[in-house]
């Protein structure tokens, strides 16, 4: 008989609906799985008061090292990666729940760096994009030509910076972006995660030839919609193998994640303590 795999001790950094989500199931359900919460970490540490237990909260980030943790689970803000990404892989694997920070060339290039170095995995969590390996297979074969990914939803769903931020909603449907998903990602940081899962899973496209589209739509008050569109290389008839999968996600009015986004996260979060640490970055 193998000797039973100790716990994964797990951390989780940041405490929004979805890192709420996160810490009530690995508090509910961690045991059996074969996880061990042993940290969580807020900006706002006032945010955890009365849900989590005073022994689990972490006042400071930099002190992570200390509950000596297999995962760090990063649910918070692209900041996050930008500023601490790379200190968390010298203690542990990475789990990114905010992939739009790897749009920063330095960030994704720290990053890297900080995984061979020190032996850890950073996982990207693949959220609302429908199809990972469909697209993945397809771009490592040199099949895939075009993807291009389009996000709709209520106005209030967006967390906009920069000039997007004082964009004029003109009709019920307004186009807010529509260009390479490197030019979104910083001033749609939390509302760009699905394309740049997108631009990771097809790495000969990547950031700059991925398109992505932003849209508010006034009639989606409670929903996210996601549509990705992708095309292979012209055949010997000239024609070209395509696909295009639309996906509603339902969505509390003025929330940035959708309802099936949530279960989405704890299947990439369960996927990846299956997963070899392994240097480099990979989709869970």
């Amino acid at each position: 008989m193998e000797p039973k795999r100790a716990p994964w001790k797990v951390g989780v950094v940041g405490y929004g609906r979805l890192g709420q989500f996160i810490v009530s199931h690995l508090l509910a359900q961690g045991s059996e799985l074969g996880l061990e919460l042993v940290f969580v970490w807020n900006r706002d540490p006032g945010r955890m008061a009365g849900s989590v237990p005073p022994s689990l909260q972490l006042q400071d980030l930099a002190a992570l090292g200390e509950r000596h943790p297999d995962l760090v689970v990063e649910v918070a803000h692209p900041k996050i990666i930008h500023e601490s990404g790379a200190q968390i892989l010298h203690h542990a694997n990475l789990l990114v729940g905010s992939p739009s920070a790897l749009a920063d060339q330095t960030t994704e290039q720290q990053l890297l760096e900080a995984s061979s170095r020190w032996n850890h995995a950073v996982f990207v969590a693949r959220g609302a994009l429908w199809g990972t390996e469909d697209i993945a297979r397809m771009d490592a074969a040199g099949g895939l030509q075009s993807l291009r990914v389009t996000m709709a939803t209520h106005p209030d769903g967006f967390r906009l910076e920069g000039p997007l931020a004082a964009a004029h909603i003109a009709g019920p449907r307004t186009v807010l972006y529509e260009g390479p998903v490197r030019g979104l990602c910083p001033f749609a940081p939390r509302n760009s995660n699905t394309m740049a899962a997108a631009a990771l899973a097809a790495p000969h496209l990547g950031f700059d030839k991925v398109i992505g589209v932003l849209v508010a739509d006034l009639s989606l008050t409670d929903m996210h919609v996601v549509d990705v569109e992708l095309k292979g290389s012209p055949g010997p008839t000239g024609r070209s193998f395509a696909v295009h999968t639309h996906r509603e996600n339902p969505a509390e009015p003025g929330a940035v994640t959708g309802s099936a986004t949530l279960t989405a996260f704890w299947r990439s979060l369960l996927g990846c303590c299956q997963l070899p640490s392994r240097p480099g970055i990979h989709l869970c």
